[in-house]
């Protein structure tokens, strides 16, 4: 006969033989985690396999590269591409008149159009023309860039789904539209490290545009490392005499103590290091190295008195002036010949909801012959051929009016869903047009390219498959160019 106690102990044993497989598989998983996660995070940057500013990691370039280097020209504000590299002859032929419901359909519109009562088709505003052997038809507000353009890949079907400013400009430069996520700059110097010991891998600068002032706020986020090693962020470049804060030494402290002082302090963050396996110190000793040997680096790097004349005059009269596009695109081209990895300009003051005709041809005078001196200078010294040039934004603008048709007040709204970048250098094909749009600019009708594969491409270019390119993350394996499907686009490339 069974009593009460032989039946606990059956339960007992029941729960002991449940609860054991339970806890083996939860001692796996947490196990997995550590090991990729947070574990992972903790020993990365610690062993010899771990990645470092000047080596990169173990394994990349996966293949050879076409480009060494990259430098973007973001376009901060979302530009027009209807005016300056797409325009067609059937929006003369509409002009004034509804753009048709079978063009436009249903797509989501922002607020600032969305309760219009009519959308008139405004073609482009300027005139433009064929140039270059290949034709590639860009407008005359850009008559410098015309010059290079045998040089430019145009790729006039990039799209996005983001239709604002922020998400807009964090999902083009960090692969994702909510904030917290590694930039393209900061990927590029985790994969690739650096060439140059004495200066950072990745460096931006912001400069402000005439054509809408204030333009749309740029956050230091977007040349952010997220959830990389902060070593990988880029280093900001500000206007004038010191261009990186608190650079330079105090008043009365010598150049010996100061190495003296790091060297102590490295050591004794290097027992902490060992103790808390927290490799935020070693990134936080990599910093002060950097600084130290960048108090050498970075005077040289921002004195222009060794620039010819006939240089500094082809970017143009602003070169002279530090902040300025022209002057950046000058600091950039010398950073570029110093080996830094990855440069980013940002320039403000493309959104023009209104006064089109008003701030456009000033903010294209901005950056036409910075850009095209840019690509000059580059081809001139060699540099060209391995460095790729990316000029991009983070969206179009409609092609129907915003406002009263044909007011001085007129602009264009934002536009996701098509619109222009171009490359040059770097592996890209020369005076290529790639992708199609309607006949209204308004859809892709020809090989459509998301931002996921621009991001793509430009790893590519630099010898990385972005599929094998990863970052443990939240429990997952984390790319810039997310979790959807994202294609090279091999068409453009040499």
């Amino acid at each position: 006969m069974t009593t009460h106690e032989d039946r606990r102990q059956t339960r007992l044993a029941r729960r002991a033989f449940l609860a054991e497989p339970l806890r083996g598989l939860g001692g796996m998983a947490l196990g997995s985690l550590l090991a990729g996660g947070v574990a992972g995070n903790l020993t990365r940057g610690l062993g010899d396999e771990s990645p470092s500013q000047e080596r990169g990691l173990a394994g990349l370039p996966h293949f050879v590269p076409r480009a060494k280097r990259v430098v973007c020209l973001f376009q901060s504000g979302g530009l027009s591409h209807v005016d300056l590299f797409d325009d067609k002859s059937t929006l003369h032929q509409h002009a004034g008149q509804d753009l048709p419901p079978s063009v436009k359909g249903e797509q989501r519109l922002t607020g600032m159009t969305s309760g219009q009562a009519a959308y008139p088709v405004v073609p482009a505003l300027w005139p433009g023309r064929r140039c270059g052997q290949a034709g590639l038809w860009l407008s005359d507000l850009l008559p410098q860039l015309q010059t290079v353009a045998d040089e430019l890949c145009l790729i006039k079907s990039v799209y996005s789904e983001a239709i604002n400013h922020d998400p807009a400009i964090t999902f083009m430069n960090t692969g994702n539209q909510q904030p917290g996520y590694a930039s393209m700059g900061a990927w590029v110097s985790y994969g690739l490290g650096s060439e140059n010991q004495n200066l950072p891998a990745f460096v931006s600068m912001v400069s402000q545009g005439t054509g809408k002032n204030p333009g749309q706020p740029v956050f230091s986020r977007l040349w952010g490392s997220g959830f990389l090693p902060s070593s990988h962020q880029g280093v900001g470049l500000r206007p004038g005499a010191n261009p990186v804060p608190y650079l330079s030494d105090p008043a009365g402290v010598k150049r010996e103590q100061r190495r003296a002082l790091l060297t102590d302090l490295n050591e004794l963050n290097g027992q902490f290091a060992d103790v808390s396996g927290d490799p935020e110190t070693l990134t936080r000793m990599a910093a002060y190295e950097m600084a130290f040997r960048m108090q050498t680096s970075v005077p040289e790097l921002i004195d222009l008195t060794e620039e010819s004349a006939e240089t500094l005059a082809a970017y143009g009269p602003d070169v002279q002036r530090p902040g300025s596009y022209a002057a950046n695109c000058l600091l950039a081209r010398r950073l570029l010949e110093r080996d830094v990895r990855f440069v980013q300009l940002f320039h403000r003051g493309w959104d023009q909801h209104i006064s089109i005709t008003r701030q456009l041809p000033m903010q294209c005078r901005d950056i036409d012959q910075p850009s095209a001196a840019l690509i000059h200078d580059l081809k001139q010294r060699g540099l060209l051929e391995d460095t790729l040039v990316l000029f991009f934004t983070e969206f179009g603008r409609t092609v129907f009016g915003q406002g009263a048709l044909n007011s001085p007040g007129m602009g264009r709204d934002h536009h996701g869903r098509c619109f222009t970048v171009w490359m040059a250098g770097g592996g890209v094909r020369r005076g290529f047009e790639y992708g199609a749009t309607d006949e209204f600019c308004y859809n892709i009708v020809e090989k459509p390219v998301h931002l996921r594969d621009l991001h793509a491409t430009v790893m590519h270019c630099l010898g990385i498959d972005h599929a094998r390119f990863s970052y443990p993350f939240r429990g997952l394996n984390v790319r810039l160019t997310g979790v959807e499907e994202a294609h090279v686009v091999k068409d453009i490339l040499t």
